[in-house]
């Protein structure tokens, strides 16, 4: 049986009755590309992106992206409007959804979804760098951006970026607090305190890889801080959210929903070039 029979018999069989539950459905699988496949085909596909991980105890999911195999951007929704859920996203693509490797929200925002911090889609500032004082873990300064252009991607701190960046670059979003800065921790976090909570993380490897990890399970910002620095060897790392962390795995069929999300980054796989 076909790929695409085994989801419309999935949508058939669990989606009467419940329209949110056939969509997510619809997304996490057909969206993930249906059709036939042959074993030969199969068989060089790359490795997925995304892989179970755990640290300390901890179960988490750690997605990479590779410059040689993919994209990043970042996402609001049509018009600057915020999309708010990873599944929202996957409908506005339509028949592009085939090309997302994974996402994730990543970028600290307002009620409406906005960013609060510095921002930038598409080679367009939507939101200057945000260095004000404040309470919550976006001002636990030094917080970040991360950022990049045409396959160089990078974690700095907002002193930093704001210090050595000077051509605007083609995605950005900012978040905080820094988990690891120089391949150190931040100064201002416990190595294991009691905040434990659902969270999402990036770090740039000295590869260019960028490492997302978000944990399958209440975890601190000093153990998912040792975990960059420790295992994915990231000089530096910025947390994206927590509680309300979310990621799309399509070649997994997990969709996350939640609480309204903000900015997304998607990473997408890189296109080969025309022979």
């Amino acid at each position: 049986m076909t790929l695409q029979r085994r989801v419309f018999r999935r949508l058939v069989r669990f989606g009467r009755g419940n329209k949110a539950r056939a969509a997510t459905l619809l997304i996490s699988l057909a969206l993930a590309g249906c059709g036939d496949t042959e074993p030969e085909a199969v068989a060089k596909a790359p490795s997925p992106p995304c892989s179970a991980a755990a640290f300390e105890g901890v179960p988490l999911t750690h997605c990479v992206a590779d410059p040689q195999r993919h994209t990043v951007r970042v996402v609001l929704g049509p018009e600057g409007k915020p999309y708010r859920s990873l599944s929202e996203l996957a409908v506005g693509l339509g028949d592009k959804a085939s090309e997302v490797a994974f996402a994730m929200n990543g970028g600290m925002y307002d009620a409406e979804g906005m960013p609060i911090g510095y921002y930038v889609e598409a080679g367009k500032r939507r939101h200057t760098l945000n260095r004000n004082k404040g309470w919550g873990n976006f001002h636990l300064h030094p917080n970040g951006v991360f950022y990049g252009s045409a396959g160089a991607w990078a974690v700095r701190t907002a002193d930093d970026f704001a210090a050595s960046v000077t051509k605007r670059p083609q995605f950005g979003t900012q978040s905080g607090p820094m988990l690891v800065i120089d391949g150190k921790l931040h100064p201002r976090i416990d190595a294991d305190g009691p905040s434990q909570k659902l969270r999402n993380a990036v770090g740039v490897d000295r590869q260019g890889r960028a490492h997302f990890v978000i944990s399958e399970a209440p975890i601190s910002f000093g153990k998912l801080a040792r975990y960059f620095r420790d295992e994915l060897k990231t000089p530096n790392a910025l947390f994206l959210d927590g509680s309300v962390s979310s990621l799309w795995d399509p070649a997994m069929g997990r969709v996350d929903g939640g609480p309204p999300l903000g900015p997304l980054i998607v990473v997408e796989k890189r296109r080969k070039a025309a022979p």
